[in-house]
């Protein structure tokens, strides 16, 4: 457990590490590539390493020169060794859903597990496309969610339906396994998706290592067999998710904190919390080596949050500190996370005070003086660095299983303590 404590007049300049998304992708398609690629900035977090800890496994080679922040993955062209032995990817949804698409490139069997929590965690609708192209791949349980077992071997492709009214990342490993495919894969999108930003972001790791994605908005997407992803030397950008609980700092405490490196250009859709933070009575300014926020009185919004799911317990703290009463909406995704978001958010809230209510699909938040509590994290390292963001302005704020926060940010704690020096 780790007490925050309040901090006044904060004026600060943070970095953020590499973007999880961008990472999981670049090491995806860094794998599948036909050489060495080098990675510059990738995330160095439990998430990542179980990507690579798995790619490791099916024989991909895998260096991480920890001192110049860097990564070198050897791709094999789409070639994968067995495994025999499952393949542990704990509680990384982004983990189980891509590699349960790259094992269908691989030879024989593979089983994906996890956590107690990932056997929870759907992925249904994934298994039944892969199955539309050919490939066996079935839940070990058959309740629809993890374990996985993928037969892997040559993959046919063609034209598909798939579902991603739960999850955006379904389409995004069909999408990065496209090329790899002999007929190549046409895909029309049946529900959603959710999460779109996610999708232009693996669409823009696809092109800048070589491959083409045709599409039609977020209806139709298709991409040629017998291509190959290009090796070269690629960065991640920092990630905004994790820029978004400095921000959110800013906007509580009335100070003001500037996140470095972060480009207003970039495809991930969390860089829109900061139009809801302006919305609220922030000030946002874009310089040349960041963006900053300075903190202004708070006020209630309406806010559509579909496409950046993961900034919605930062929002809901800062609109504990709001005057009115704040909706967030079309987030029902968010039962199916790391935790049920929605119900962990609501219940901590109240903890403090706060008048926090689910709906069907949402939250809808009360302003007023939160006070100190105990902040149950559910092993959720969101719900972690949301809450510590209420104890720069609240007294008593203790956070449980402070460590969670390894899962994407193992360095947050230090990075957050730094809020107070000069």
């Amino acid at each position: 457990m780790i007490d925050i404590h309040p901090m006044q007049n904060l004026d600060a300049r943070v970095s953020v590490p590499g973007s999880k998304s961008y990472s999981h992708r670049i090491l995806i398609a860094s794998a599948l590539s036909d050489g060495d690629c080098t990675i510059t900035n990738l995330l160095h977090s439990e998430d990542t390493e179980l990507t690579a800890g798995a790619l490791e496994r099916m024989g991909i080679g895998v260096k991480f020169e920890e001192s110049r922040n860097r990564m070198t993955v050897s791709g094999a062209g789409g070639a994968f060794k067995p495994c025999a032995d499952p393949v542990y990817l704990g509680n990384s949804g982004t983990s189980m859903r891509l590699l349960t698409a790259l094992a269908a490139l691989g030879t024989g069997q593979y089983v994906l597990t996890g956590t107690s929590r990932m056997s929870e965690r759907p992925i249904l609708d994934l298994l039944n496309a892969l199955n539309s192209m050919g490939v066996s791949a079935r839940s070990v349980h058959g309740n629809g969610c993890p374990p996985v077992e993928v037969v892997g071997g040559p993959v046919e492709g063609g034209r598909i339906e798939l579902n991603c009214g739960v999850s955006s990342q379904y389409l995004s490993a069909l999408l990065l396994i496209a090329p790899y495919t002999r007929n190549g894969l046409d895909i029309t999108i049946t529900e959603g998706p959710v999460s779109r930003p996610y999708i232009d972001m693996t669409v823009d790791v696809m092109n800048r290592l070589g491959v083409n994605v045709n599409r039609d908005g977020y209806k139709r997407f298709s991409v040629a067999g017998g291509g190959i992803y290009k090796a070269g030397t690629y960065n991640v950008e920092p990630d905004c998710s994790n820029a978004g609980y400095f921000w959110a700092a800013a906007a509580v405490t009335g100070g003001t904190v500037k996140v470095l490196g972060v480009d207003r250009n970039t495809r991930q859709g969390d860089l829109r919390l900061l139009s809801l933070l302006e919305n609220m009575g922030c000030a946002v300014g874009y310089d040349e080596d960041g963006v900053r926020v300075v903190g202004g009185p708070l006020k209630a919004i309406k806010a559509d949050m579909g496409d950046m799911p993961d900034m919605v317990p930062t929002l809901a703290v800062v609109a504990a500190f709001a005057d009115g009463v704040t909706e967030i909406e079309n987030v029902a995704h968010l039962k199916d996370k790391e935790s049920d978001r929605l119900a962990a958010t609501a219940t901590e809230l109240q903890k403090m005070g706060v008048s926090a209510e689910c709906t069907d699909s949402g939250l809808v938040i009360a302003g007023g003086v939160p006070k100190g509590a105990d902040i149950d994290t559910y092993d959720d390292h969101r719900i972690a660095m949301s809450f510590s963001v209420a104890g720069l302005v609240t007294p008593g704020v203790r956070i449980e299983n402070e460590t969670c926060v390894e899962k994407s940010f193992p360095e947050y704690w230090r990075v957050f303590e730094s809020l107070g020096q000069k």
